[in-house]
Order: C-alpha cells, then structure tokens, then sequence
C-alpha cells in the first residue's frame, strides 16, 4: 500500500531536477572576506564601514589552510548530497578570477582561485554543485546607494547616487553569471540573493527585477545551463511566465509547505548552526543535536529539502563546533537516512511529538518526544504488516486491537487505531525512529 502524498502538480520534476526531491540534505557554505572580521556576514552593513576601512580584510585574506577535499569529506559523512557556496556575497568580494573585477581571491595575499578546487573536490565526493551570487554588491562603484548599503547614512549619499549606474552594475553582474555558468561545468543549483523593491530609506529607493534585469537574467541561465534549479529571489513577475523553481525560506520551518500560485512548488529551507552565516567567533548560540536533526525531519515530512550552513574561519577550516555539528548529522543519517533520502509527507496523521515521512510502503514515524511505553496512531489500524527500529533493526510490536483488556492496568485500542509498544528508555539515538512497513 503507497499512500505517500503526491506534490508534484506544479513542480518541474524533469530528469535534470528529480534529483532534487530524492537528495534532501545540502550543505550551504558562506566564505568570504567577512570571515575575517568573524562577528557576522553582515558586518559591514551593521557597523556601517566604508569600502575604504573595510579593504582592510581583503590585503589581509590569506585562507592557507583551506582544503577543499576535507571540507567535500565533512559534507559527505555528514550525509549531504549537494553544496552551494558564496562565489560572491554581498561585500562584492568574488572567489574566483573574474575577468570583470579586481576584487577577487586571485588578488590577495592568498593569490589563488577557491572555486575551481571546490567543484572539482565536491564533485570527486559525488555530491552536486551549486554557487549562490549576490545581487547586492557594496563594493561596485556603480551600484547605488541604498537602505542597506554601507553607506547609507553618509551625510552626501544622495549627491554620491547621481553618479552610479544600476544598469552598468547590472551588465557587470550578467557577465558575471555567464562567467560561473559556463567555465566551471554543469552547475546545479544558483542561489540569488536577493531583491527588496519596497525598502526605501531616506529617499534611496530599494532595488528588484528592473534594476537586476531579472527577466533578461534568468533567460540567460536557462540558455548557459537548461536543467539548473533557480532560487525565488530575482523578484520575476508572477504572471504564470516565469514559475518558480526553487522556494528558500529562510531560519525557520515553514508550518504548511510553500506553494505557488496555489500550486505545489519546489521548495528548500536554509538554516544556519548558529545564527550566522559566516564565521562568528563568538557567537554562541548554537543548535543542540536534537534541533539539528529535527529541522532535518520537519522539513522533510513537509516535503522540502533542508540546506544548513557552514561559516569556514579565515584560514579555511571548519572550526570544532562546526565539526561537531555536521558529526551530529552524519551519526543520526547512517542508521536512519532511509526516513530521508527520497521520503516525503505521507497522508497520515502523525501524533503529538513525532513527524512522518513516507517512501512507498514504508511509513517512518520520528519520536521527537519519547513517549511513555506506548504511542497511538490513528488510522492505521489493521494496515501494518511488521515494525522496528530503524537504528538497530529491533522489532517492535503492537497491541492486539481484538484483545480483552483489564480496565485497570490494560491498554485499550480504539477502532482504526495502531498502538506500539515501546521500550521505556528511550535508546541512544537522537531521535529514534520507527520504521512501519504497510500491508499491500
């Protein structure tokens, strides 16, 4: 009996994107001349630095102990199938040798492109390549001023804007584009980032598709690369002209899948261990293993992918709290990966504390809240043909519905109900799962 739930009416699911669904769990990495500073991505928004105070970072960018190869091997024990790495955030700073800029890692005490050797060393693991790219850039001359510019409170913004041209950052950015998608292979996922047409400040409008030429710009990556997956944030029409391929909700899980025009949409949540995107020296709070593998669960039983991040240090390394993150993923994933890989929401009711997915006629129940000795499923009564923990493969068994029961101590099943009976502790696993295989 198949009773996972269809979501693919409105999705694209061609032979070059079905991976997508089947894979589940990516590794985001943001690395750039932020990680120096180490206290957040953003810095130079928040604190407001000049591009002058901020070059700083970029004399001093020398990530000697980065290995690509170890950080390929960290994503594929921790049970990831695909990377997306910052070729350019916002900042500007670019990690390969464009053509079009001098800011770039070629440039740098560290003299050397970062991006070839992370395609060739991800790919070597077999994971798929994505790149996210900054459409916000604070360090192109020709890119206005806005209300989350660097500059944005500099007494003499406005009289600065009149000699920037967005069309000529634009031009700058397509080339940019055409560069990543057509000297590094076949890339799987772009990331853009991102549009904010409604954030004007202090008579500085904010920017969206007519300033990224977004209609042009996705027209020119399905051209270089026919079978790449495209975040939502070019701000394109929604007219029905250009469907959305890919949903990104951002730090939190969505309580109802994301849909699109009222239709199923790809869909995948970005999430950081701490809460920053980049390096954070000493920021601190960290998700414990149980938030970790549950934003894994929760984003699958609604039928998203989950992409967590990770903020390399200036010399190139994952740092041991990231380590020990990404060891948490990998421990819980090869006993019970078969609960993620290619699973999705299933039509039944899961109960209080605990997620279903599904894959055919295995049903998977996740025990986020380790109940006392018995759980009570509605609904699948009579349906389930043998059950165990997935972990260990231990069995488990139910109550007998048919069953006389003392009404003082015995356990009552109600019609059309699964009651599993379960050991006391709970095992040592961060969130056991039970594995129900459904009669045909």
């Amino acid at each position: 009996m198949d009773s996972a739930l269809t979501v693919s009416g409105g999705i694209d699911n061609s032979a070059g994107k079905a991976w997508f669904s089947n894979d589940r769990f990516g590794m985001f990495i943001h690395f750039g001349l932020y990680a120096l500073a180490a206290r957040h991505e953003w810095v130079q928004h928040r604190e407001e630095i000049s591009p002058e105070a901020y070059a700083k970072y970029f004399e001093n960018f020398d990530p000697d102990l980065y290995d690509p190869k170890e950080w390929a091997r960290r994503a594929r024990e921790a049970g990831m199938k695909y990377v997306v790495l910052t070729a350019k955030h916002h900042e500007g700073f670019c990690l390969w040798d464009s053509k079009f800029t001098d800011y770039k890692a070629t440039n740098t005490p560290y003299g050397k492109d970062l991006l070839k050797p992370y395609v060739e060393a991800f790919r070597a693991e077999g994971l798929k390549v994505g790149f996210y790219y900054s459409l916000i850039d604070w360090h192109h001359p020709q890119f206005p001023i806005d209300g989350i510019h660097p500059l944005r409170n500099h007494p003499d913004a406005l009289e600065m804007n009149k000699s920037r041209d967005v069309s000529k950052y634009a031009e700058y950015m397509h080339n940019q584009v055409r560069e990543l998608l057509t000297g590094f292979g076949e890339i799987s996922v772009i990331w853009f980032d991102f549009s904010y047409p409604k954030r004007e400040y202090r008579g500085m409008p904010g920017k969206g598709r007519a300033d990224w030429q977004s209609e042009e710009l996705i027209g020119l990556v399905r051209e270089l690369q026919p079978n790449i997956i495209v975040g939502d944030r070019l701000d394109l029409p929604t007219d029905g002209n250009f469907p959305k391929d890919l949903a990104t909700p951002e730090q939190y899980t969505p309580r109802i899948a994301p849909t699109s025009n009222g239709k199923p949409v790809r869909w995948e949540v970005c999430h950081t261990f701490s809460g920053s995107w980049g390096y954070h020296r000493d920021e601190n709070t960290w998700k414990d293993a149980g938030q970790l593998i549950n934003i894994l669960i929760d984003t699958v039983a609604l039928g998203g992918n989950l992409l967590m991040n990770v903020g390399p240090t200036a010399r190139g390394t994952f740092d041991k709290r990231a380590v020990t993150a990404l060891e948490t993923y990998g421990e819980w994933l090869t006993v019970n990966g078969r609960s993620i890989y290619g699973a999705g929401p299933s039509q039944y009711q899961a109960p209080a504390g605990t997620r279903f997915t599904q894959k055919g006629n295995r049903l998977y129940l996740h025990l986020q809240t380790w109940p006392f000795r018995h759980v009570h499923i509605e609904g699948l009564g009579r349906k389930v043909k043998y059950a165990q923990l997935l972990h260990d493969a231990s069995e488990i068994h139910w109550l007998d519905p048919d069953a006389e029961v003392d009404s003082n101590i015995g356990v009552a099943v109600g019609d059309g109900i699964l009651t599993l009976e379960l050991p006391v502790l709970k095992p040592d696993v961060v969130t056991p799962v039970v594995e129900l295989i459904l009669k045909d």
